[in-house]
C-alpha cells in the first residue's frame, strides 16, 4: 500500500493520497481546492491512477477540492448517501465496501460533527484481512472529538457524536488513527499537534473518550466550543453546490 499524509495549516487540515501501487489504484480523501494539483502530480510520480475522490463529510471550514479533482481526474467522488448536495455524487451507507486495487475501504456512518460524516477503515489485503487504520475525518481527532454545531443544534450532533465515538472505538486498539485536522483547528478543542494516534491511546487518553455517560457527554461538548469558522454557512453551502 502506498500512503500519504498531507498536513496543510491554511486552513489547518490534514487530507490523505492512498492506495494500490501494484494495480495502480489510488484513493484522495478530504482534498483541499487549492492543492488538488498536488494530489494529481503525487499520484503520478508514485504511477497511481486516481479513482475514488472521498470527503468524510461535506466541510465548513474550507472548500472542498473534490469536484475540482474528479473533474480532471474522473474519478468517483463519494458521499454519504445522506449528504444534501445539488450534483451527483456516488453514495455509500454503513457498511459498504469499495476496492481500489489490493486496498480496501469500509465506511462507517459516523455523523456527530455533520449528519452525513463518514470514516474509512482502510485493509490492505495484500499483508491480511484485518483493518490496519480508519480515517476519521472530524469525528475522532487525536486528543479530543469535533464540534457539533455547523450542521445541526450542538446536542442533537452531541448525541449522534457519542453514538459514533463508540462505534469506532469497537475497532480494534492497534488500529491507527488519522484525522481530518491537528492542534490549532477550529474544529475542535484539545487537538495534538501530532496528527496521528491509534484507538487504543485514544481511548486511553482523549478527553471526549473519558466520559461514558451519554448526558455527560453533550454536557462536555456544549462548553468552551472555540469560535466559529469565518463565513462556515457559506463555506458548507458551496460545498453541497448550493452557492
Amino acid at each position: 500500500m502506498l500512503f500519504r499524509q498531507y498536513l496543510l495549516t491554511n486552513p489547518i487540515a490534514a487530507s490523505y493520497l492512498l492506495g494500490c501501487g501494484s494495480l495502480s489504484q489510488g484513493v484522495v480523501v478530504d482534498p483541499l481546492e487549492d492543492e488538488v494539483d498536488i494530489y494529481i502530480e503525487e499520484a503520478k510520480k508514485l504511477g497511481m491512477n486516481i479513482v475514488y475522490v472521498i470527503d468524510t463529510h461535506l466541510h465548513a471550514d474550507h472548500v472542498s477540492g473534490a469536484k475540482k479533482l474528479v473533474e480532471k481526474t474522473g474519478a468517483q467522488y463519494i458521499l454519504h448517501q445522506s449528504a444534501d448536495t445539488s450534483y451527483d455524487f456516488t453514495p455509500v451507507q454503513d457498511g459498504d465496501e469499495l476496492m481500489a486495487g489490493n486496498t480496501k475501504l469500509t465506511f462507517l456512518h459516523t455523523p456527530g460533527h455533520t449528519p452525513e460524516h463518514i470514516s474509512v477503515v482502510v485493509t490492505d489485503t495484500t499483508r491480511g484481512d484485518q483493518p490496519w487504520f480508519v480515517l476519521t475525518g472530524h469525528t475522532l481527532m487525536v486528543g479530543d472529538a469535533g464540534r457539533t454545531e455547523l450542521a445541526s443544534s450542538i446536542e442533537e450532533g452531541a448525541k449522534d457524536l457519542f453514538e459514533s465515538l463508540k462505534k469506532l472505538t469497537s475497532l480494534e486498539d492497534h488500529i491507527e488513527v488519522y484525522p481530518g485536522a491537528f492542534s490549532g483547528s477550529v474544529c475542535g478543542r484539545k487537538l495534538s499537534g501530532k496528527p496521528s494516534s491509534t484507538i487504543g491511546f485514544e481511548k486511553r487518553f482523549n478527553h471526549a473518550l473519558q466520559i461514558g455517560n451519554k448526558e455527560e457527554f453533550i454536557d462536555y461538548m456544549t462548553k468552551d466550543v472555540p469560535p466559529r469558522p469565518d463565513n462556515f454557512k457559506e463555506i458548507r453551502k458551496k460545498n453541497q453546490g448550493k452557492l
